[in-house]
């Protein structure tokens, strides 16, 4: 009989066990498999959908139902305008300007994908943005966020107080604190998580360090200084397979190779001067490193381990922090020192545009993006 759009087999009509088809060797090994990650992953997360790429829930412009009637838009926190410019992708314009709290350092995106949480550092303060009316709620007092993360369950929201060195590990919906974990180290401030969710990787950029993070027990498990005398980490990034962690630094002018799960020293790659922000392609097969000191972006290759190629802006600039558009055409960053967002043709690397903003632009997060549910800073999904 027919239910809805399924054929359900009953017995008696030809379904019966003994009329079953047998399942393949290779079938029962994958679901095998999959119940061992399942068991192995942190409670509560989303189970993987794809062993071999942690991004296939990011292609282009498949998204989740809960952003599907949000109005596309890039959200430009000013660090120093104590504002966000809005822009309209479709026209490269900046439509509405917002005032926030005091230097805002990022737009994060929630776990739930149904806010975004606009980090006033000195504020000491969140806004919450409505990505679908672009309104502006109550700012909800949380001291010293630098930037903000989720845990891979969407239990907690962790925030990194880089000043206050701490991470802070709030509830995901009303950010009351729940746990607070000291760190030696100087100005936490990126991260991501592993494929099973269980851990993280943070970087601590005044101090040139790394730290890996249990995520259940909200407890540093590893530290260690990073091979290059002032080095200054920066964005943080898994590869697709969840087998390596990459990490920019802004002084070793390029990216450090880590196997998280060893945590053993990290290999260096050069990409450029002032190595600062890592986005993943729509297909990931690629991740574009912003250059903010020689206004570049080095595209780098995951199969190969290595860049193939580096794309110039036209009359330099400083790109910083940024996302990928929806269908994946349009590379936006924000330029940190230039009061400017540069829009990137990802297929060319040609400039589309550069467009006008306050004073300090710097955790400029595109959204709506494909994918199931946000790991926060500007908009790392899953």
């Amino acid at each position: 009989m027919l239910v809805g759009a399924a054929l359900v087999l009953l017995p008696g009509c030809g379904g019966g066990p003994d009329k079953e088809p047998k399942k393949s060797h290779g079938t029962h090994d994958a679901a095998r498999a999959a119940e061992a990650r399942a068991a192995k992953a942190l409670p509560g997360m989303p189970p993987v959908t794809d062993p071999k790429d942690l991004y296939a829930a990011d292609r282009p412009n498949r998204l989740s139902p809960v952003v599907k009637d949000f109005p596309s838009r890039v959200y430009v926190p000013n660090t120093n305008s104590n504002t966000v410019s809005v822009i309209d992708p479709k026209t490269y314009k900046v439509i509405e300007t917002i005032p926030v709290g005091a230097q805002p350092q990022h737009v994060v995106p929630s776990w739930d994908l149904k806010t975004l949480w606009v980090n006033n550092d000195k504020g000491n303060t969140l806004t919450p943005l409505d990505p679908k009316t672009g309104k502006a709620g109550k700012p909800v007092d949380v001291h010293d966020p630098y930037n903000l993360y989720f845990t891979p369950n969407g239990k907690y929201a962790v925030v990194m107080a880089s000043l206050d060195r701490e991470l802070v590990f709030r509830d995901a919906h009303t950010m009351k604190r729940e746990h607070t974990e000291p760190v030696s180290c100087y100005g936490v401030n990126h991260a991501d998580f592993s494929m099973d969710g269980r851990y993280f990787i943070v970087s601590c950029e005044f101090s040139g360090e790394l730290l890996k993070v249990d995520t259940e027990r909200m407890k540093v498990v590893g530290q260690q200084k990073l091979p290059f005398g002032g080095a200054m980490p920066q964005d943080v990034k898994i590869s697709p397979d969840g087998k390596t962690f990459y990490i920019a630094d802004m002084m070793a002018d390029g990216i450090w190779i880590l196997d998280g799960a060893k945590f053993t020293q990290p290999r260096l790659l050069k990409t450029g001067k002032g190595a600062h922000g890592l986005y993943v392609s729509r297909d990931s097969k690629q991740m574009y490193i912003s250059n903010r000191g020689e206004g570049t972006i080095s595209v780098f290759e995951f199969a190969k381990g290595k860049v193939a190629k580096k794309w110039r802006l036209p009359d330099g600039g400083s790109p910083d922090m940024g996302g990928v558009s929806a269908d994946g055409k349009v590379l936006w960053l924000s330029g940190r020192y230039d009061e400017e967002v540069y829009a990137i043709d990802t297929r060319t690397g040609k400039q589309l545009a550069r467009i006008p903003v306050g004073s300090g632009p710097h955790g400029l997060a595109v959204y709506p993006q494909p994918g199931r549910y946000s790991l926060g800073h500007t908009g790392v999904f899953r």
